[in-house]
């Protein structure tokens, strides 16, 4: 099945990242998880993983909390930022790459 290309967990993981970090905007702490519950080895998710650059990673981040902020008009900052904050952490994103995205996101004048 593999010489036909039916069983490929190479390209599988690293097209699944591109799609999940993409359109969900996932860490890389949350693919991992999820390629791990498709079954793929060990192997093949580092490899797969590690072509998102932190850059990436940042971006992605960016792209969550900003799509999130604007459900929240008229919250006061405390509570936009704790929300944001929880949003990202289920997302898997580390604590330095929240608190970058936050005060960026937050301290930017809202239309």
């Amino acid at each position: 099945m593999e010489a036909v290309g039916l069983v490929d967990d190479e390209t599988f993981a690293r097209d699944w990242v591109a799609s999940r970090q993409q359109r969900r905007h996932l860490s890389k702490s949350a693919l991992r998880r999820e390629l791990q519950t498709k079954g793929v080895d060990r192997e093949r998710i580092e490899e797969a993983v590690s072509e998102v650059a932190s850059d990436d990673e940042a971006e992605a981040a960016l792209a969550l909390a900003t799509k999130k902020l604007r459900s929240m008009a008229g919250l006061e900052r405390d509570v936009q930022y704790r929300r944001l904050a929880g949003a990202l952490a289920r997302r898997g994103f580390s604590g330095s790459v929240t608190s970058t995205v936050l005060s960026r996101v937050l301290d930017t004048p809202q239309d």
